[in-house]
């Protein structure tokens, strides 16, 4: 069987042949959902890990929008960076979803850094911190010395995901520590928070044991003397799942980018979510090639049939799993296709079958998006890889442009 040629098909001018488009009214909406889910709670978006590889500033500023009225992230080096962008951008507060304003200044938490780290810094640019144990206290109120500024504090306690947070047994030195700091003068305890380990499965009783450690360690934190004014214990899957969970700040990350925390317990579009990223390149390479062709590193892959392969200018140096050799979804001109052999740094192969003539070099291979129209989504990579969509979307890498499209237009 001969195969034809085919013929590269003109096409605008592009620097990277692969992009992330974030749709960020898809970003407001789901903020808007994520409200509606805990009617009596504020909404911190955390947009730590680059948003989840979506764009810290640009996702930010749509969570806001929404209705956000916190910010949330890991590192002292992204809230430094997240508070100057949102300085640097405000001129005069957005106006939300509902019609509210955005806060032009809002809260933003920052709940890792090790011993010796600047948080002088991070008090001058007003970031709250969390403190796990006292040392974390002492360190945040000699930074408050310092800088003569009162640290806002949240005491994290460990209620059962056994990774941040003082013990139930050793919160009460915690609470100690810290309500003779806000006695001096140096913190003002604002929040006591935890984490939950396994809201993303609704019938684990470990939940409900969560709640009550955390139940025990707010009356120990007034018994103690401290008031904090904002109890937060919910992530994502608390939100969503479980209202007990809501006290007086929800904390969700993954749905705020549209994508299910439990995608055994609910999709996205069960939820009301949309997902925000859609990850596309340009095929670079379109080519005949004969039955019996090896493709790729160790020629793992062989072609059955006289048939075109199409190269798609993504690899594992872009955070594409090489997990997904074989397997990844990717659809061109509306037909699915998956990676025929081995994901390559750069690059990854699909075999187009012998009646795909009309696709052409420069035309779109989408890798993952919102679902419509049948294209993959970021939890059919996670299900052939064995993961998450979470490391899905946050794996991205930064070579890979973020094309940001503002609410109300989907073109980009």
């Amino acid at each position: 069987m001969s195969l034809p040629e085919i013929t590269t098909r003109p096409a605008g001018v592009h620097v990277h042949p692969a992009r992330a488009v974030v749709d960020l009214g898809a970003i407001t909406d789901n903020v808007g959902v994520l409200r509606a889910a805990a009617p009596r709670a504020e909404v911190m978006a955390v947009v730590k890990a680059d948003a989840y590889g979506h764009g810290l500033l640009p996702v930010a500023r749509a969570a806001l929008d929404g209705g956000a009225t916190w910010l949330g992230v890991a590192q002292l080096a992204e809230a430094l960076e997240l508070r100057a962008g949102l300085d640097a951008g405000a001129g005069g507060p957005a106006a939300a979803s509902d019609g509210a304003a955005a806060p032009a200044h809002p809260p933003i938490l920052s709940w890792i850094f090790a011993p010796g780290a600047p948080l002088g810094r991070a008090l001058e640019a007003d970031i709250d911190l969390s403190a796990s144990a006292p040392w974390a206290v002492a360190e945040i109120a000699a930074a408050a010395r310092a800088t003569g500024r009162t640290a806002r504090v949240h005491l994290e306690v460990d209620t059962g995901m056994g990774r941040g947070g003082a013990r139930p047994e050793a919160f009460n030195e915690l609470v100690a520590a810290a309500a003779a700091a806000q006695a001096e003068g140096t913190v003002d305890v604002v929040g006591v928070w935890s984490h939950l380990a396994c809201a993303d499965e609704p019938e684990n009783p470990a939940t409900g044991r969560q709640v009550e450690v955390f139940t025990a360690a707010l009356a120990q934190a007034e018994r103690g003397g401290l008031r904090p004014r904002v109890r937060h214990l919910a992530a994502s899957a608390g939100t969503l799942f479980h209202p007990a969970t809501h006290f007086d700040l929800v904390r969700p990350g993954i749905a705020v980018y549209g994508l299910s925390p439990a995608p055994a317990v609910a999709s996205s579009a069960a939820l009301g979510l949309r997902p925000a990223m859609t990850l596309e390149a340009r095929l670079v390479v379109v080519k005949a090639a004969p039955a019996g062709t090896p493709l790729s590193y160790g020629h793992t892959a062989v072609t059955t049939t006289d048939t075109h392969l199409g190269v798609v200018p993504l690899g594992y140096g872009d955070g594409i799993p090489r997990a997904a050799s074989g397997l990844g979804p990717v659809t061109v001109a509306g037909r699915r296709y998956h990676v025929a052999g081995r994901v390559c740094m750069d690059q990854v192969i699909l075999d187009l079958g012998p009646e795909s003539t009309d696709v052409a070099v420069g035309d779109t291979a989408v890798l993952f998006g919102d679902g419509r129209d049948g294209t993959p989504t970021a939890d059919d990579w996670a299900a052939v890889v064995g993961t998450i969509n979470y490391e899905i979307v946050t794996r991205l890498g930064a070579r890979v442009p973020r094309v940001h499209v503002p609410a109300g237009r989907e073109d980009a």
